[in-house]
């Protein structure tokens, strides 16, 4: 915190498919591990298409998590 000081903070907004991310049309991320929050956030934005993007990256051996390949989803408005 700015002032030196902790903060807590509490949420119940998760994002979490069936949920459609409208409000931005791209993504710039890595790859995340299953049953990660964050892979809820991937699959929310593009949908099922996350399984043939992750099978592709698993295939051609791409390194996941935060020292590892990124990549730069994009989708059309639902």
């Amino acid at each position: 915190a700015l002032d030196g000081n902790d903060w807590s903070f509490r949420t119940s907004v998760m994002i979490i498919p069936p949920y459609r991310i409208r409000s931005v049309r791209g993504l710039i991320t890595n790859f995340h591990l299953p049953n990660s929050t964050l892979l809820c956030l991937v699959a929310s934005a593009i949908g099922e298409e996350w399984r043939s993007v992750y099978d592709r990256a698993l295939a051609e051996e791409f390194r996941f998590l935060s020292y590892g390949d990124g990549s730069y989803l994009e989708w059309n408005q639902r």
